[in-house]
């Protein structure tokens, strides 16, 4: 499956270098605003130690990662909503993204040029958002007209005229809390009456990178912009990186990196927190395919049937789909050799509906 995570925040707050360390990639991050022009996308390896351990049960050949895709969005300004800076091409870039990563500055550095005068990580998130629900406003009101519309037709259908009048509702209470500026609102009405004709970009999931200096890296939790952004949205959705180090140590073998690594006291790069919560934040869950010549991790939804994730291997394995012969990672590596899961009844045959697991390895019986 396509999953993109989109970085935004304003010019020179370290998003084209975050995009750079997390796809090793060479996109320019020069000093200046709008070095980024088009949205960069470049697909990310999840990383999942499951999948090695995989690969020396099965004397397989090669590992396939789950992937994510990383979008590096042109830097957004105030009034981009009405065409500042680089616009509505920057915002219609954000539509197109499953996940938000609103990469913020939380370090002061006079050499690296800030168009907004004192450091402030809140504020720059509320001009980002603010500018998401300007964007929203148009579309709200647009669709509303429409509704109005449709629902003053003569021979409507009373189902098709209540579900027009319901949306209108949910829709008129999105449009109060955009006025008030509060996007918060917005998520939480939309989470409790979701629609899917009117999808809002202030509406979307998000999570918060707070860059810090590398002076702190080990007390980053003394950063008072942090900790206002800790209090703001809670811990679970901030994470505190020093993108510039995490930029270098990208850039060097695995030897050096780990030494570096060492010297910082960094177990493992903060980069791979960020990829993992990205990947959860989405409701992903992943599940295996295994032989000799690989072992594939396969990114699906949450909640997904054993069909329909067949057809993410191929879409014949969904259209001829029999049956599905399953057991789980954990039990695996728990008991040891598929055998000694046959023997102790782990491995079982499900039908089309079975809900995976995260963890399950499958084997999908088809007929087309």
């Amino acid at each position: 499956m396509s999953i993109k995570v989109g970085l935004v925040g304003l010019p020179n707050v370290g998003k084209s270098s975050l995009f750079n360390a997390l796809t090793k990639s060479s996109v320019p991050a020069e000093n200046y605003p709008f070095c980024t022009i088009d949205p960069h996308l470049a697909i990310t390896p999840v990383p999942d130690e499951r999948s090695a351990k995989l690969k020396d049960l099965y004397g397989s050949k090669r590992e396939i990662p789950a992937t994510i895709s990383f979008v590096d969005i042109a830097g957004l300004v105030k009034g981009a909503a009405s065409g500042q800076g680089l616009g509505n091409q920057f915002l219609s870039h954000i539509r197109e993204v499953d996940l938000i990563i609103h990469v913020l500055r939380c370090f002061e550095d006079s050499s690296v040029i800030r168009q907004e005068g004192t450091i402030d990580p809140l504020n720059d998130f509320e001009i980002i958002v603010n500018e998401l629900m300007l964007k929203d406003l148009e579309s709200l009101e647009k669709r509303l007209q429409k509704l109005d519309s449709e629902i003053k037709k003569h021979g409507l259908a009373p189902a098709q005229k209540k579900e027009f009048e319901t949306e209108k509702h949910i829709l008129t209470q999105v449009l109060e809390k955009i006025n008030k500026g509060d996007a918060q609102g917005v998520r939480s009405i939309l989470q409790a009456n979701p629609i899917t004709t009117l999808p809002l970009l202030s509406s979307k999931n998000f999570l918060v990178v707070a860059n810090i200096s590398e002076q702190e890296i080990d007390t980053f939790q003394d950063n008072p912009h942090y900790q206002t952004l800790i209090k703001t949205f809670g811990q679970a959705r901030v994470i505190p990186i020093c993108v510039k180090t995490e930029y270098e140590l990208s850039q060097l073998s695995s030897e050096d990196a780990q030494e570096m690594m060492d010297m910082l006291g960094l177990k493992a790069p903060a980069l791979q927190t960020v990829i993992k919560k990205s990947y959860d934040n989405l409701g992903l869950i992943t599940f295996f395919t295994c032989g000799p010549q690989e072992i594939h991790a396969w990114p699906i939804k949450q909640g997904i049937t054993i069909r329909k994730a067949s057809g993410e291997i191929h879409s014949d394995l969904e259209r001829g789909f029999i049956c599905a012969e399953i057991f789980n990672y954990y039990d695996l590596i728990q008991i040891g050799s598929i055998k000694g899961l046959k023997d102790k009844g782990k491995v079982r045959t499900e039908g089309a509906e079975y809900l995976v697991q995260d963890g399950d390895i499958i084997l999908v019986r088809f007929n087309v």
